[in-house]
């Protein structure tokens, strides 16, 4: 399944932290940032119940995307 979230992510510190979080949360997950999008969109495509696993982080705000 292939989620999408609209971000706060929207410059390089913020993505490098958020790809900390990102590589400890979901090792072996395929995941990228379209920070050229105006909603500074994360997909992730995993099996996982990813929203629950990354909002409310503290690191990076994130709502799913319908």
């Amino acid at each position: 399944m292939i989620y999408v979230f609209k971000t706060s992510v929207d410059s390089v510190s913020k993505f490098e932290s958020a790809a900390v979080l990102l590589h400890e949360l979901l090792p072996d997950v395929l995941w990228n940032f379209d920070l050229e999008d105006c909603d500074n969109i994360l997909r992730i495509d995993s099996e996982l119940d990813i929203p629950n696993l990354i909002q409310n982080n503290g690191i990076f705000d994130c709502v799913e995307l319908e």
